[in-house]
């Protein structure tokens, strides 16, 4: 080993407190009917999806991310304008 390798980390074995805290010890079980996991797999299999596992993970995610987005106070909470409610200078 060279001298200037002493302080890189092994790559095999990093375990960091970032990948530590990420890491996913959680399972969850999804069921879905034939017609669900038909188009499932047509979808996976035309955008060439290989691994489900993330995609669902990613999608439910994204999902929940927004949702939590659009719920979020604001400052003012100021509805935005609709057709009706717009102020209109005459």
């Amino acid at each position: 080993m060279a001298d200037n390798d002493v302080n890189k980390p092994d790559p095999v074995r990093h375990s960091g407190y970032k990948e530590e805290r990420l890491r996913r010890n959680n399972r969850l079980t999804l069921m879905l009917n034939n017609r669900e996991m038909r188009a499932l797999n047509v979808y996976c299999n035309r955008y060439r999806v290989k691994n489900k596992s993330e995609f669902l993970r990613e999608t439910i995610m994204k999902a929940i991310l927004k949702r939590f987005e659009d719920e979020h106070p604001t400052l003012w909470e100021e509805n935005e304008p609709s057709l009706f409610s717009q102020n209109v200078l005459k």
